[in-house]
């Protein structure tokens, strides 16, 4: 593929000063064949001058483009740009009839033929500047037109569109108008989809999958109606504006590079959201999470979207907050009084420990930016800033907003915001102007503060000690105003290892910096942040730090055992606590731990970053070994079969951390875990991998996993196996998949990627680090930015924690001129590698 000229922002501001987009009537045939597609588009649109601009596309070829019924030159096309010269003031129609590239990245119109049963999908993801891979657009945020889809399909396919779609016969199907939304949200899935549809308040609602996922869809189908509906009854005690579609359908689709993607009535979801296999009831919540995440986005982005990509938090900040908190507010109580296994309790302890630390990363590294940054110069650079910080910061500074604000006035903001820009596009300084409108305080200083800068302020708590009472001082490294709960805990007298909470009081820094008196004895733990309503790192005061490394699991709350995992964590990133003591933390207080995402996100840690990196690599069998007796203990204690969530997470990890074949082989052999649970796709394929790592599998056993599993899934499992056995030629071959050969969809090059690189076969793979750089470098420029991130992310030697590593990709930096997503993914795997480098020496 061709890298496009990308959109700058100073000619989307020209354009969207010189045209109004009305109507786009577009006629997609998805019968021409395998390889490509034909789609025709008539633009309705006026110009406020005489002036020239032009129309992006990127054909497989341009039959012929018409201008108000006069022939032009289809060669005139350049760069996926087609100019429009001489345009004159007044009312135009744009026809334009092209041949165009299906997709095998996820990128455009995504092209899938699913190997369980060999039925064929196709589905669009235009985010956020690939409408010119499906058709004809004046591609930018702020021209929000109407649009009609007509699509011919195969005559046993079922297409869905934005709007309620209808069969008017030889396989042509018609969506009804949309109302006027960005082009980026234009959606398109057809194929023999499965379907479970039903109405709610009158909308048509429906559940949709690939056959072959039929089963598991229908299995899950009554929870994921019963989260959509709760959902969307709460999000209409919120806003005062109505749902603003005709229905709402969500599809799980393959192949799909992110979570979730919000066209409004068509949310397209991964379809490993279809679970196959066993997951834990945390799991499921966090899939609960981004159902709501999706559908605020209804709102927030839809109806009333960004005018450019630098307000992208207005779209994902929101998003991510509201799917959090409304989470937490509609878990319904069953009939025998117990929650849903996707409860919402709990929500801010799972996004504390597997989403607010994606921020505090993210924040830290030189790629850093502001959640709103006053200049985005174009859409790569855009692209790229969909990360931790526009997500997970986001988030954690409107939850901060919140707290200090009030609830009542930040939804009084929020819908003067709607009625104001319902169908229209706003920024920055309107959604403040919106909230400033409901409140007193001074929320343009609060946006300067918190959505203008960058990085993480750190929080030092100091307590001293009188007769009869104790003072806290909480020192603030960084510039923001912070509101936070404080916990106080004492000792339980009786066991010794529970704390019990003595108080919970706010207070606002900077005005903590001065010393607060408290009346009664020193606590035994004083958490600032308590409540986690900050986005801060927290550095408790000496006491304190020894209170949890010896005691932590005696905490009563999740909530507050996450904050102080979370200290730990950056504690052990800034060199300041030694990855063997957090390793002993675990070891300690996890066999303790209820809360599968603590134990999720603490485990993830321990043994991705702390084993796999902060260690160096003669101390690693002995994590290892560490790792493997913490997961027995889990696995001991969950016999009684009261936590199979916590059973599970042990499992998985006991699996990886397995430094030796013989029991986890047999686990495999048998088909079960001894006293569970049965071994199901995921855990077979995880286990193999594991084996194949220690060489104690080989191809042909890869082979008869493959038959047993021939799945999209299984395939993907296999590509990962065989990426990992120790051997020069499946090292080879791995090796060309992905950087020879333009085959590979993103998924089967992320998983054979996953395989590729191994602690265990550092030798093996040593002189491919060096031509990792080159051929990264190279496929990224071939492919595009969905392979460009995933050979960044998913391929980098993240193994190889050594100074010559360093060198390279720094060299590669200076010299070799990246692709903006490929650049991007090397800074920070080269800031993590140094920052790994920096915590072994320490």
């Amino acid at each position: 593929m061709a890298c496009m000229s990308v959109l700058t922002r100073d000619e989307a501001q020209n354009r969207a000063q010189l045209i109004d987009v009305h109507r786009c009537t577009i006629a997609l045939d998805l019968t021409a064949g395998d390889e490509t597609f034909d789609s025709r588009t008539l633009i309705r649109f006026g110009a406020r001058a005489d002036a020239d601009t032009f129309v992006e596309i990127d054909p497989a070829e341009l039959r012929s483009v018409t201008l108000d019924g006069r022939s032009l030159d289809p060669a005139l096309l350049d760069d996926g740009r087609f100019p429009l010269k001489d345009l004159t003031a007044g009312e135009h129609e744009l026809l334009v009839d092209a041949r165009m590239r299906y997709s095998r990245t996820g990128e455009g119109m995504h092209r899938f033929t699913d190997p369980s049963d060999g039925e064929t999908y196709v589905y669009t993801q235009l985010f956020l500047d690939d409408v010119r891979r499906v058709f004809a657009a004046f591609d930018q945020p702020d021209l929000k037109a109407v649009f009609e889809l007509t699509v011919t399909a195969p005559e046993h396919w079922t297409v869905l569109a934005n709007g309620v779609t209808e069969h008017t016969g030889g396989g042509v199907w018609k969506a009804a108008p949309t109302p006027p939304v960005s082009t980026y949200l234009v959606a398109v899935a057809a194929g023999p989809w499965h379907s479970v549809r039903t109405e709610h308040r009158g909308l048509p609602f429906g559940l949709h999958c690939r056959r072959s996922l039929a089963p598991h869809l229908e299995a899950d189908a009554e929870e994921l109606l019963e989260i959509t509906r709760a959902c969307f009854d709460r999000y209409h005690e919120k806003f005062e504006e109505p749902y603003p579609f005709d229905s709402y359908d969500q599809a799980f689709v393959p192949e799909f590079n992110a979570g979730a993607m919000e066209n409004p009535g068509l949310v397209t979801f991964r379809d490993e959201f279809v679970y196959r296999s066993a997951v834990t009831d945390t799991e499921r919540q966090r899939r609960a999470m981004v159902v709501a995440h999706e559908m605020a986005h209804m709102w927030f982005g839809d109806l009333v979207t960004l005018r450019w990509w630098d307000d992208i938090w207005l779209n994902e900040s929101f998003a991510e907050y509201m799917g959090y908190q409304t989470l937490n507010e509609v878990t319904p109580a069953s009939p025998g009084g117990q929650p849903p296994r996707w409860r919402g309790e709990g929500t801010w302890t799972d996004f504390g420990v597997s989403r607010k630390t994606w921020g505090y990363d993210a924040d830290q590294r030189p790629s850093t930016h502001p959640v709103a940054p006053e200049h985005v110069e174009d859409t790569a650079s855009a692209l790229l800033n969909f990360d931790g910080i526009s997500y997970a910061k986001g988030a954690s500074a409107l939850r901060q907003l919140v707290a200090w604000l009030g609830e009542k006035d930040f939804l009084a903001g929020i819908n003067t915001h709607f009625e104001r820009y319902r169908f229209g596009n706003a920024g920055l300084a309107e959604f403040i102007d919106s909230l400033a409108s409901a409140t007193e305080r001074d929320v343009h200083a609060w946006a300067d503060a918190w959505l203008r800068t960058s990085g993480v302020d750190t929080l030092t708590a100091s307590v001293d000690t009188v007769p009869g009472r104790w003072t806290l001082t909480l020192d603030r490294e960084g510039g923001r105003p912070h509101r936070v709960t404080v916990g106080v805990y004492d000792r339980d007298l009786g066991d010794g290892r529970t704390l019990t909470l003595r108080e919970r009081y706010e207070t606002d820094v900077p005005q903590a910096a001065v010393p607060q008196a408290r009346p009664g004895t020193r606590p035994a733990l004083v958490v600032p942040n308590d409540l986690d309503l900050t986005y801060a790192k927290i550095r408790l005061d000496e006491t304190s730090l020894e209170t949890v490394l010896r005691g932590l699991s005696g905490i009563p709350d999740a909530l507050t055992r996450a904050v102080v995992w979370n200290s730990l964590r950056d504690m052990v990133r800034d060199g300041d606590l030694a990855p063997s003591a957090y390793l002993a933390t675990a070891a300690a207080h996890l066999p303790e731990e209820t809360d599968v995402a603590l134990v999720q996100g603490v485990l993830a840690f321990a043994s991705g970053e702390v084993t796999d990196h902060y260690l160096a690599p003669d101390r690693r069998p002995a994590a290892l070994a560490t790792l493997t007796d913490l997961c027995r203990d889990l696995i001991r204690r969950t016999e009684d079969g009261d936590h199979p969530g916590l059973r599970l997470v042990a499992v998985r990890h006991c699996i990886d951390a397995a430094a030796r074949p013989e029991t986890i082989a047999a686990w495999l052999a048998e088909g079960t875990v001894p006293g569970g649970p049965e071994l199901d796709p995921e855990l077979r394929w995880r286990i193999l991998a594991r084996l194949a790592v220690l060489g104690a599998v080989d191809e042909s056993a890869v082979a008869e996993e493959l038959r047993r599993d021939p799945s999209a899934t299984g395939r993907e499992g296999a590509a990962r196996c065989r990426a990992a056995l120790p051997d020069p030629d499946a090292k080879a071959r791995a090796w060309d998949a992905m950087f020879g050969s333009d085959d590979p969809s993103t998924y089967l090059f992320t998983a054979t990627a996953q395989g590729f690189w191994q602690p265990e076969q550092a030798e093996l793979v040593r002189p491919y680090v060096a031509r990792y750089f080159k051929d990264a470098v190279a496929v990224a420029a071939r492919r595009g930015p969905a392979i460009a991130t995933a050979a960044g992310r998913w391929a980098f030697p993240a193994h190889a924690v050594a100074a010559e590593t360093l060198k390279l990709g720094e060299k590669t930096l200076r010299k070799a001129d990246p692709v903006p997503a490929l650049r991007r993914q090397f800074t920070d795997r080269l800031d993590d590698l140094a920052r790994a480098l920096r915590v072994q020496e320490a």
